[in-house]
């Protein structure tokens, strides 16, 4: 059966993409259409309607809920058949398209297709995707390429790699994002927002979330979680606990007096801070400001729905709006039963509203089986037909049912995991097969095109033979037992004879003899990694040849080139910073517990021509601490006292060279990096007693703060590390506020957490 007419846009263009998936005739047999002969009307009738009471003691089983849900699906699929495919995507609201309209259906029937027992739902989502080639919309220009409404079709396209794992359904969105992170993660602000209507947190920040859960790679969710505060820093207002549209509206007022809540912005913003929340790990710094600005909507909505179990268009001026509308309402339904299946709503307080707004919505699937009452696109509240319909109405629906048939079921945990991969069979049977072309006619033709494609997958290279990975595959966390937090120390020849310490919020490593006969420029700066687990990570993150690639617990993307890195020291002569190799030999002291301890001692090393100095150090990290205590001694050829310089290595790109604090006072050094626009920015800080401050001094590579040292004397200094996109700083702000609040002992025996 042919699904598709040709476009009404040129006869040369023929829609036979979807003619060519064999696609069930009777899932698409609804909706008031004529039907091609042969096709039973019956396979495809509504459900008996689903036991629709409000009382909490009696919830829609979710068999009943189920089937509503499968048939408005494939209702809504047959009316989007029927339609011819327009070669321009922008506008379309009612056919096929990649637009944001149909990327709502696809996110609510992408889920649906999880769990129904028809196959021809993800069939149809394949065929889509295969049309549009995984891509998204917006090439013309930067505005356009940045446009949230065309990111709203990447959830399909994760969808379909989650199930498939298929690199190319992936690497077209993720060319977008990336594209796309630099400007989200811009560090200076700019009057101008990227996702400056509440529209867009629905449309982008949960594709974005969930690439970086996908990939491993946290940049995306990182760079999404920036521009949303954003946004929300303009259109949030927290004295009604709701969302202006955008800017346009701060003041406009309805007829009675009151400001503009448009019912669906706010829908957009609540469902999409469900699915957002959905992809964001547990411990992911700032979640709680999701949560707490979800339970205020949730709270304020639930305020708003009126006795009918619907939202009106106006939230705050019904009267002027009195008809039904379902596209913001289905949406507000979804996202308080969410709330309940995932502890973030009490079930007591927010299941009557779910119950009484998904009979209520029910009320308004009308015989095609499509949901009516819904406004149409637009951005503020118009009046609104019983018969009027839209794809976003009937992807909310599907999201609203499935979380009802759901609450039957006990509470679920966040994050939620990506699906598992299908079987080869189930694949197969829901990827679309393109027809023979139309010259393949008779026996011999036929049998010569089918001796042409074994050929073609017999001779063709094949990259996966190569067994490499496809993507970037997050690691799986460790067995439980090795969880716990605890601090090591590992010398590593498996590493050039590294020496890597961490514990539960920081990690590091200095270099060995092995590398500095293989890297001549190798030195004695610290190496600083990026960490976001409490466990330790460095040994398995070095399991993988390039472990400068993030999997989901960090890695190392700190560069200490020449300079000191963080903390590393040298002696400051004649304006010049004179320093050691690597370390030459080791000992650990402590390891496995609730403290690293280890020592190095450094060779000499000339100080231009009138000395030389050697040196012994004393390393100490205890669990809970962002700072390494360091213990140095430092010999030399003549008991005349140094000028120990210990540094910073300075850091410049695109978006600047940094924040550098200085504090004599306190013995504080301080540097914020610019933010490096896949990873983050890194904040190192060294403190030292105040009593042995010189003053400040910089070179080419590394701010730095000297100290007047003797010759054989033991002196204490600290070293310590934050990343904005670990487990326990945000922002500079907080790392700083964090380091002068700290009480660091510079005593022999001295330790400071």
């Amino acid at each position: 059966m042919h699904l598709f007419r040709p476009s009404r846009l040129g006869a040369s263009l023929t829609v036979a993409l979807l003619a060519s998936t064999a696609l069930a005739a009777p899932a698409y047999a609804q909706s008031g259409a004529t039907l091609p002969p042969g096709v039973e009307a019956a396979w495809l009738t509504p459900p008996a309607r689903p036991a629709l009471n409000t009382d909490p003691r009696c919830l829609p089983s979710a068999e009943d809920t189920l089937a509503a849900v499968d048939y408005v699906t494939l209702s809504q699929i047959a009316a989007m058949a029927r339609e011819p495919l327009a070669l321009s995507t922008g506008s379309n609201l009612t056919q096929i398209s990649s637009n944001w309209v149909a990327a709502t259906f696809y996110v609510g029937a992408a889920r649906v297709a999880r769990r129904s027992r028809n196959p021809e739902i993800l069939r149809f989502l394949t065929a889509a995707a295969e049309h549009y080639n995984y891509s998204v919309r917006g090439a013309r220009s930067g505005p356009t390429m940045l446009n949230a409404d065309d990111i709203a079709i990447g959830d399909l396209y994760e969808e379909l790699y989650s199930r498939r794992r298929q690199e190319g359904t992936l690497l077209p969105l993720r060319q977008r994002l990336d594209w796309q992170v630099p400007h989200l993660n811009r560090s200076t602000e700019t009057p101008a927002l990227v996702w400056w209507w509440a529209d867009a947190l629905y449309m982008a920040p949960p594709v974005l979330a969930r690439m970086s859960a996908i990939t491993g790679d946290p940049k995306y969710l990182a760079a999404a979680d920036k521009e949303w505060r954003r946004t929300a820093d303009r259109l949030w207002m927290p004295e009604q606990r709701l969302f202006l549209r955008d800017e346009r509206f701060v003041g406009r007022t309805e007829a009675n007096g009151q400001p503009i809540y448009w019912s669906r912005a706010n829908a957009w913003v609540i469902a999409g801070l469900a699915r957002w929340l959905e992809a964001m790990p547990a411990d992911y710094q700032g979640r709680d400001y999701y949560v707490d600005l979800f339970q205020k909507m949730a709270g304020r909505l639930a305020e708003l729905q009126q006795d009918d179990g619907l939202w009106r268009a106006s939230l705050l001026d019904p009267q002027s709006y009195p008809e039904a509308e379902t596209s913001g309402s289905a949406f507000h339904v979804y996202a308080l039963a969410w709330g309940v299946n995932h502890g973030l709503l009490g079930r007591e307080t927010y299941l009557p509203h779910v119950l009484k707004g998904w009979a209520a919505l029910n009320r308004h699937v009308l015989p095609s089986g499509l949901v009516g009452a819904a406004q149409k696109t637009g951005d503020q509240p118009v009046r609104t037909r019983p018969e009027e319909v839209g794809l976003y109405a009937t992807g909310a629906y599907l999201l609203a049912g499935l979380e009802v048939a759901d609450l039957n079921g006990s509470v679920k945990g966040l994050p939620v995991a990506e699906p598992a991969r299908d079987t080869p069979e189930v694949i197969a049977a829901t990827t679309p097969t393109p027809p023979a072309p139309v010259t393949i006619v008779g026996e011999e033709e036929i049998r010569r095109r089918a001796a042409e494609m074994q050929a073609t997958a017999a001779l063709a290279y094949d990259p996966a033979g190569l067994n490499r990975p496809s993507t970037i595959e997050p690691l799986q966390p460790p067995p439980a037992d090795q969880q716990q937090p605890r601090a090591v120390v590992r010398f590593a020849p498996d590493r050039l004879d590294d020496l890597l310490w961490e514990n539960d919020r920081v990690a590091h490593r200095i270099y060995g003899p092995a590398l500095e006969a293989r890297e001549p420029p190798s030195g004695s700066g610290v190496d600083v990694w990026a960490k976001r687990v409490r466990y330790p990570f460095m040994d398995r993150q070095l399991r993988f040849p390039n472990y400068h690639v993030d999997r989901g617990e960090g890695l190392d993307y700190y560069d200490v080139g020449r300079g000191r890195g963080a903390g590393g020291l040298g002696v400051w002569y004649e304006n010049k910073l004179w320093t050691s190799r690597n370390f030459s030999t080791y000992r650990i002291d402590k390891t496995g517990g609730d403290e690293a301890r280890f020592s190095v001692d450094y060779r000499p090393w000339p100080v231009d021509v009138v000395r030389r100095v050697w040196e012994t150090r004393a390393l100490s990290l205890p669990l809970g601490s962002n700072f390494t205590r360091m213990t140095s001694t430092l010999q030399s050829d003549t008991t005349d006292p140094l000028t120990v310089a210990i540094g910073i290595s300075k850091r410049r790109n695109d978006a600047g060279s940094g924040t550098v604090v200085r504090d004599a006072a306190n013995g504080r050094l301080m540097f914020w990096e610019p933010e490096n626009p896949e990873h983050g920015s890194l904040g190192i800080a060294i403190a030292v007693d105040p009593a042995m401050v010189q003053g400040f001094a910089e070179d080419a590579d590394n701010y730095l703060i000297l100290l007047r040292v003797t010759p054989g004397r033991p002196f204490t200094y600290y070293m310590g590390s934050a990343w904005d996109r670990g487990l326990d700083f945000r922002t500079r702000e907080a790392w700083e506020s964090f380091v002068a609040e700290q009480a660091f002992d510079f005593s022999a025996a001295g330790a400071a957490r």
